[in-house]
């Protein structure tokens, strides 16, 4: 059986046509009925349909007939943003090839790179495919070329596929079964059970159900199975394969991808990367993932203080699927028990936040996102900051995180690229130019990366362009801890930390947006933003005007003066109870980089 198991992923750019392509495959195996199709089949997040992005990674089992021998296809689709790529390493970990899909409209991107070197570093075969051929179906040998010289093949080697109309699929079924080995077989390991856990989620009626790849050995219903690192044991209660919905099995053997279900309810006792064993038996644990860095923090704290209970149930919940985001409790003199969440990027915290509405009906008030800072004290100790109420600027050194970027654009828009150099802080920049395309390298701030770096560099190269970021070390910087306050009150979550030279244009400029920004309320607010304990920027909302004397016709002033007073004394009264909430659009307007 071993022999007839393909374990691979696909791995590409963002909108390079995965989920598309995952389709084809899915239909041309006959693992969905046609009448069942439906267009990206493996998205069941209602997110990602909306977005039109993958978020989470999907496996299925698909089994295939290729010159009359039977083949289990095990397929793991993966994203393509860079915010993601932890869902990609974790994918890698469990499959022996990888299709690298390269849209042919589009190009080699950077995402498209940083994937394969992630591919390679793990070991896998890659195949090469030229996807959407349809809608290039000439002058595609500069381009074969290129793939091909990428992964140092052959371009006769480098299939070429539409996922949309299923051209070539079929041949590129069969180069996967021929170009990718089937399951390693380690001879002293073979009897003995061991399987990784690469997912996991939370049903309501069977409780944690893992995802699992099988090294060595069989695992069957009733098996007593033991957790290598958190040292749970228990029986096991249900096997089965992913179809791509869930199908029981009688048992999951060496070499497949599948799903364990043990009635488990507490999520602390399972980890993502953990390995699983019999419960009796002394086996080395494999190796399992590199625990991922956190880059940017986020404070969610429930709207309703009631609803702190079903906010820790949730992030949990979340916690199983996607162990890439850290949690740590948090608590605000003004918005009460909440938690503090380090994410792989910002669209990974705009995906968590949406996920957290739509899941579980939640709404929560969140902080404005940053980076960890490391500071120095004046005692030399050297402490983190990861949130920016924590920040002390009695301190002897402020050290800020920086990324190495390569970002991959166009030639004709090269030169409106590098006008962000020094809009987002760039240092170290040098380019390599390719035929029609250039390769920048840079290192910049973090802090900068998750303004709206991506939609600047879109802007500027017109949706063309695209990049990869990897953390690179810590640069000293002097920054001063910037407070807004709305009618004498700080409001916690718009706490940043900004450098010195940026403070005083930042603060004109968060005022005036908060201005535009929040809606009037029936007494006026004030706006105060302050650093270095000075108020360095004021703005007023006006109140509301309502005009209490229009049903008054004719007769005395005096009657019209009573209203008068007895309006503003209202104000007056609602300014000194009155609460300004901060929506989280208002803050994602405000993550926008203030440079025009």
């Amino acid at each position: 059986m071993k022999q007839a198991i393909r374990n691979f992923v696909i791995i590409a750019h963002i909108d390079h046509g995965k989920s598309t392509l995952a389709d084809r495959l899915l239909e041309i195996t006959g693992t969905i009925p046609g009448r069942s199709m439906k267009p990206q089949f493996l998205d069941q997040l209602e997110l990602e349909r909306e977005r039109g992005i993958t978020i989470k990674m999907a496996p299925v089992r698909m089994n295939y007939v290729y010159k009359g021998e039977s083949y289990i296809l095990n397929l793991i689709d993966t994203p393509g943003h860079p915010d993601f790529s932890y869902e990609v390493s974790r994918a890698l970990a469990a499959v022996e090839g990888a299709i690298l899909l390269v849209d042919a409209t589009q190009g080699i991107q950077a995402q498209t790179l940083a994937n394969l070197r992630l591919a390679e570093k793990a070991g896998l075969k890659i195949v090469g495919v030229l996807n959407k051929v349809d809608l290039r179906s000439h002058d595609l040998d500069p381009l074969l070329k290129e793939v091909a010289d990428l992964i140092h093949v052959s371009p006769s080697e480098i299939f070429k596929v539409s996922g949309k109309t299923g051209v070539g699929v079929e041949e590129l079924l069969g180069g996967v079964i021929e170009r990718v080995p089937p399951p390693y077989v380690d001879i002293n390991e073979s009897k003995r059970f061991r399987a990784m856990i690469f997912n996991s989620f939370y049903d309501d009626h069977q409780g944690i159900i893992a995802s699992l790849r099988v090294f060595s050995g069989t695992i069957k219903t009733e098996d007593e199975i033991r957790f290598a690192a958190t040292q749970f044991s228990g029986k096991v209660k249900m096997v089965g394969h992913f179809l791509p919905t869930m199908k029981a099995s009688s048992e999951l053997n060496h070499g497949e991808i599948g799903y364990l279900v043990m009635g488990l309810k507490d999520p602390e006792k399972i980890r993502i990367g953990d390995t699983v064993i019999k419960r009796d038996e002394k086996t080395e644990p494999l190796p399992g993932y590199k625990e991922p860095k956190p880059v940017v923090f986020v404070s969610f704290y429930p709207e309703d203080a009631g609803e702190y209970d079903e906010l820790r149930t949730a992030i949990s919940r979340l916690r199983l699927s996607d162990s890439s985001f850290q949690v740590e409790p948090d608590y605000n003199e003004v918005l009460g028990r909440g938690y503090r969440l380090g994410f792989l990027g910002r669209l990974h915290f705009e995906v968590t936040a949406e996920r957290l509405l739509k899941e579980f009906d939640l709404q929560v008030t969140n902080s404005f996102p940053s980076v960890a800072y490391r500071v120095k004290m004046k005692n030399d100790k050297e402490v983190e900051v990861r949130n920016p109420k924590d920040f002390s600027e009695d301190n002897s050194g402020v050290f800020e995180p920086i990324v190495a970027i390569e970002i991959l654009t166009p030639l004709v828009h090269m030169g409106r690229v590098m006008q962000l150099k020094e809009m987002f802080r760039w240092r170290n920049v040098s380019n390599e130019l390719h035929d029609n395309r250039a390769i920048i390298k840079a290192e910049m701030p973090l802090a900068e990366l998750i303004s709206d770096f991506d939609d600047r560099l879109r802007s500027a190269s017109e949706g063309y362009a695209s990049f990869s970021y990897e953390f690179t070390e810590w640069q000293s910087l002097e920054a001063n801890k910037v407070e807004v306050l709305v009618n004498d009150e700080i409001v916690p979550g718009l706490t940043r930390i900004i450098p010195k030279e940026r403070v005083m244009r930042e603060s004109r400029i968060i005022a005036l947006r908060l201005k535009d920004l929040l809606p009037k309320q029936q007494f006026a607010q004030a706006i105060q933003v302050k650093a270095g304990g000075r108020i360095l920027a004021r703005e007023t909302i006006s109140a509301l005007r309502k005009d209490v004397t229009g049903y008054l016709y004719g007769g005395d002033r005096t009657r019209k003066m009573k209203l008068w007073k007895k309006q503003k004394e209202g104000k007056e009264r609602l300014k000194q109870i009155g609460k300004v909430r901060i929506s989280p659009e208002v803050f994602n307007q405000l993550l926008k980089s203030d440079a025009e």
